[in-house]
């Protein structure tokens, strides 16, 4: 049972760190489209659209890192993770022709306990 309950525990603890980067996103008149988007073995923590970016399309997909500090955070985003969030991203492109034209780009939000999230804006290229 134990396990479970760290499991558990973590998984809470994700969908927090979720909820406050989506929450500092909106402040910053950010549009989420979409949540914890799965396809095939991607899943992107969040979709979203930037301000003023609708007319020239632009679709920024998030990725949320929840650690101790923010050096902890950045690190926890491997290559693996990012190949996946790009093969996931390309599946959300293709089954939403609006954005066919769009500019994609790779944010991380590095959430840290007692902190405001951290919001890093084309953290990678694919």
């Amino acid at each position: 049972m134990r396990g479970e309950a760290r499991r558990l525990a973590t998984h809470d603890a994700g969908e927090g760190a979720e909820w406050w980067a989506a929450l500092a996103l909106r402040l910053k008149g950010y549009r989420i489209l979409e949540r914890r988007y799965r396809a095939g073995r991607g899943e992107i923590d969040l979709i979203a659209t930037p301000p003023f970016s609708r007319r020239n399309g632009v679709v920024a997909f998030i990725e949320v890192k929840r650690r101790a500090d923010e050096a902890l955070a950045s690190e926890a985003l491997t290559a693996d993770k990012r190949r996946r969030m790009a093969s996931a991203a390309s599946v959300y492109l293709a089954r939403h022709p609006r954005f066919a034209d769009a500019a994609q780009r790779y944010d991380l939000m590095l959430i840290v306990p007692g902190r405001w999230p951290v919001h890093v804006i084309d953290a990678w290229q694919d």
